[in-house]
């Protein structure tokens, strides 16, 4: 442990400690840079109060035993906590690039953030992809990297430019091979591929995420193809024969407001069904063919996630929320912040798979870089809008600061919350509340899954986020009304 006992000091607070009411009597005592936790009564919670302004109430811990405790898992004596500052100045040298190859689209989604096939279909040429590989294999061989990133996105169906993907694909490997680089790659897919395309992609992608609601018949209500047919019997022929070939691969199931009660069965039938261990749930987004629709971030799905979840338990899985992390200690929520580096179809940069077209209201805050004119085919960048971008990380949001799940959640997705907010200062969202409440129920699984009496990691015992699936959680139906969860 990283304290020296004295007996004859007072206990000093060493840790940014939350306490986040879960009924009339318990409380959840959070440490969140110290990955430790514990569920305490409003006495626990008056004497850490109480340490915080340098009083120790001695008459709540007469013989020490709970200073000790607290010694224990480093929220009190302990040295001091680092909180995570990553952080990325100076021109952008990226070893990874993701090309948003195409907005055309072979399905209609009603829900579609991009609003694929209704906007003017552009495609990427193949020497656009072949410039942006370019350009990182010159970083990786100048920073001395080993192996260089590869993937395929876009605002429409990326398999629909298969020239472009397999080529691209093709000539990185040929260059990093010449130079002694490895090469990995990845795509997000809606599934309607053909068996060629599945065995290409089984025998050279690294993975894939797969867009499938659950339920053929939510599906198909929600993902018809551009002929309006249904859609539900070709993706689950993809998952079959990925499952087949042992193909690593996601499933991304996003939810309406409509779909919330079908949840739970959309999940037991991906389970029964399928072999993937990555099943990511979703609201949907209200912005392109759905910015009109009802809001699906609402206690309702809170309570259909958990639901699904306990469906999910029962064949020894996890569903995964994007904001709730609990276990995880970044100040990054995403590569928006991190230099990301994607092209879109004619060649400029973007910091945000959402934001793919330079045609969008938001382009001018998330597109920061051009190709530029000089002989070696680099890129020009707009410092202005990197720095920006850059800033968004959370330790720069005031409104996060108060929040327990800040070093977990990192302030969540900068393009909704742009989308919401303007570009004014972040003010929360809708998101915030499904956070915090998935956030507590993985906090109170880890301490069931430690023991049921606290949970305390040491840095080098986590290696990001993970569930263990085999305890119950406490029942959680409490209310939670502000983002301000520190000690008073």
């Amino acid at each position: 442990m990283k304290y020296k006992a004295n007996p004859t000091a007072l206990p000093r607070l060493s840790a940014e400690v939350f306490s986040i009411p879960l009924d009339g009597e318990r409380y959840l005592i959070y440490a969140p840079l110290r990955r430790a936790a514990f569920v305490g009564n409003a006495q626990t919670v008056n004497f850490l109060a109480g340490l915080k302004a340098n009083i120790h109430d001695a008459a709540a811990d007469p013989d020490g035993s709970l200073a000790d405790f607290l010694r224990q898992i480093e929220m009190v004596d302990a040295e001091p906590e680092t909180p995570p500052a990553e952080r990325f100045t100076g021109t952008p040298e990226p070893c990874a690039l993701t090309l948003l190859l195409t907005t055309s689209c072979n399905l209609r989604c009603t829900y579609c953030y991009a609003s694929a096939g209704d906007t003017p279909q552009q495609s990427m040429p193949l020497h656009v992809a072949k410039r942006g590989i370019d350009f990182i294999i010159a970083n990786a061989l100048r920073k001395k990297e080993s192996h260089i990133e590869l993937g395929f996105h876009g605002g429409g169906e990326p398999t629909l430019n298969r020239r472009t993907m397999t080529g691209a694909l093709a000539y990185a490997r040929e260059r990093g091979e010449a130079l002694g680089l490895e090469v990995t790659s990845h795509c997000a897919t809606n599934g309607i591929l053909t068996d060629r395309q599945i065995e290409w992609m089984t025998a050279n992608l690294q993975g894939a995420s797969v867009s499938f609601d659950g339920l053929p018949e939510i599906h198909d209500a929600y993902r018809k193809t551009a002929s309006g047919g249904d859609s539900s019997r070709r993706v689950m022929h993809t998952l079959r024969r990925f499952d087949e070939a042992g193909f690593p691969y996601g499933i991304r199931v996003t939810v309406t407001a409509g779909q919330i009660p079908k949840m739970a069965d959309s999940i037991d039938f991906i389970c029964t069904h399928f072999r993937t261990p990555r099943i990511q749930v979703e609201p949907a987004y209200r912005m392109g063919r759905w910015k009109d629709a009802p809001s699906a971030e609402t206690r309702e799905f809170i309570a259909g996630f958990r639901a699904a979840q306990a469906r999910a338990r029962k064949h020894g899985r996890n569903i995964y929320f994007s904001g709730a992390r609990a276990g995880l200690l970044t100040n990054h929520f995403c590569a928006v912040s991190r230099d990301l580096f994607a092209l879109s179809t004619g060649g400029t940069v973007t910091s945000c798979f959402e934001a793919f077209s330079e045609q969008q209201p938001m382009a001018d805050i998330f597109f920061y870089g051009k190709p530029d004119d000089q002989p070696h085919g680099g890129y020009q960048f707009d410092m202005e809008r990197l720095e920006n971008l850059r800033n968004q990380s959370v330790d720069r949001r005031k409104y996060c600061s108060g929040c327990f799940a800040k070093w977990s959640c990192a302030g969540d997705c900068h393009y909704k919350a742009t989308l919401i907010n303007g570009s004014g200062e972040f003010a929360g969202t809708d998101r915030c509340h499904i956070i915090r409440e998935l956030t507590i129920d993985q906090i109170l699984e880890r301490i069931a899954g430690a023991g049921g009496l606290f949970w305390h990691e040491q840095p080098e015992e986590t290696a990001g986020y993970c569930q263990r699936d085999e305890h119950k959680l406490f029942e959680t139906d409490y209310e939670l009304h502000s983002n301000n969860y520190t000690l008073n």
